[in-house]
């Protein structure tokens, strides 16, 4: 089991034109770890991460600028993986890590770490992208899986956008089935989604992931919904030399549902690089 859960210290680093949330911990010697979160979650979405990994690392767990407790009016232009991606450039370089961190991104945050890797690469000595969901420049735009949970926002069902946002990437019935503190970190989200379908097919051109020289982790649950395989296979095709670990008794949400495997495949993948 996990070890007990406390709350993470809070940071805030001021920048030209706003703020930027975080949580840090632990003290080890080394690179760091920076854990990028996606869609509807905020920086508590890697509770069982932090401890696990500040036991021998320093770990850097950002809220992303436009999700909590950073409220804001949604939609906002700063809401974009661009800006998310040069904001957490400002806060490896604000925190005297020049020489960068392992990123880790899971779902949209993947395509933020991507941002990063490619944006700054000399901050990136390692890249994990958790199922990543990003179109390729080369494959036509797809409809987009939350527009009814965007309509539903708009129409003042937030309960119901959640509801199928959740279990569209999770599985049936899963957002019924979640936890108290992770039912409150999406509902505290929810109105990011405004923004989000803003950039909607936003894609990633396939000559810019595979000139990334960083070493790269490919995760993906076990039951994880069939489209983030095929973004795992096209990554792997571009970039043969990346490790690939299947998280077992878990879908989308893998570093919940599993995160002794996950915390070990990272912290396996980061300790030989």
């Amino acid at each position: 089991m996990p070890a007990p859960h406390t709350e993470p210290p809070h940071h805030i680093l001021p920048l030209p034109d706003g703020d930027l949330h975080y949580t840090q911990a632990g003290v080890g010697a080394g690179t760091p770890i920076l854990l990028i979160h996606g869609s509807l979650c905020d920086y508590r979405y890697w509770r069982w991460q932090m401890p696990a990994f500040a036991d021998t690392r320093r770990v850097i767990a950002p809220s992303l600028r436009g999700c909590w407790p950073d409220a804001q009016t949604h939609p906002q232009t700063t809401y974009a993986i661009d800006g998310h991606a040069g904001d957490l450039a400002h806060l490896l370089r604000a925190l005297d890590e020049h020489g960068g961190a392992h990123v880790i991104g899971h779902s949209r945050g993947a395509q933020v770490a991507l941002a990063l890797a490619i944006q700054a690469p000399g901050l990136c000595r390692s890249l994990t992208l958790a199922d990543p969901g990003f179109r390729f420049a080369d494959e036509p735009e797809t409809p987009v899986f939350y527009a009814d949970a965007v309509q539903r926002l708009r129409d003042g069902d937030t309960e119901g956008a959640i509801e199928q946002f959740i279990d569209t990437v999770n599985g049936t019935d899963t957002w019924r089935k979640m936890v108290g503190w992770f039912k409150d970190m999406v509902r505290d989200n929810a109105a990011t989604l405004l923004s989000q379908i803003q950039e909607a097919n936003l894609p990633v051109a396939p000559r810019d992931a595979a000139a990334l020289s960083c070493p790269l982790l490919l995760i993906t649950g076990a039951n994880s919904p069939a489209k983030y395989g095929t973004r795992l296979e096209r990554l792997h095709q571009l970039l043969p030399q990346a490790g690939r670990v299947r998280i077992a008794l878990a879908s989308h949400g893998m570093n919940l549902a599993n995160p002794r495997a996950f915390n070990r495949a990272v912290l396996d993948f980061v300790a030989n690089v």
